[in-house]
């Protein structure tokens, strides 16, 4: 049963990836099709986050939550998923070093490629997002282990 769920989850992040590199980097609901010619990028931490807290009103409900929670979301299943497929990253600091890396990776990318903006804050809220999706595996972990325990 054990590999059934493991050999799942492989599968599940596999296409997780794809579905996440896809909206990040090719959907155009997003703007993502849009190619700068110029790079775009922010630096200063919090700063994304307070402008669209401020204006809220003006850019719409969806656009709010979207920059805001989707971001975190976006990287939740990250921090799940990931020590389901890898016992060597079951600690809570490594899932959360992987989803900064990872993070930064994608970040980076987006700035390379002139797709997107680099933004600190989105490595922030995606890396408290792997540490979201860590939390509730291990919750789940820990729920699991008192089923089968007794």
């Amino acid at each position: 049963m054990k590999s059934v769920v493991v050999t799942i989850s492989r599968v599940l992040f596999i296409l997780y990836i794809i579905m996440l590199a896809y909206f990040l980097f090719f959907s155009e609901r997003y703007g993502r099709t849009i190619v700068s010619n110029e790079y775009r990028y922010n630096l200063t931490v919090l700063k994304e986050v307070r402008r669209f807290i401020t204006y809220r009103q003006l850019i719409g409900f969806e656009s709010f939550v979207v920059n805001i929670f989707g971001n975190i979301f976006a990287f939740a299943p990250f921090g799940f998923m990931l020590p389901i497929i890898s016992n060597q990253n079951r600690k809570f600091w490594n899932v959360t070093f992987l989803s900064l890396e990872f993070s930064l990776t994608v970040e980076l990318i987006q700035l390379l490629f002139k797709v997107g903006i680099f933004d600190v804050d989105d490595i922030i809220m995606n890396t408290i997002g792997g540490m979201i999706g860590y939390l509730c595996f291990f919750i789940a972990y820990k729920i699991y282990k008192s089923f089968h325990n007794t």
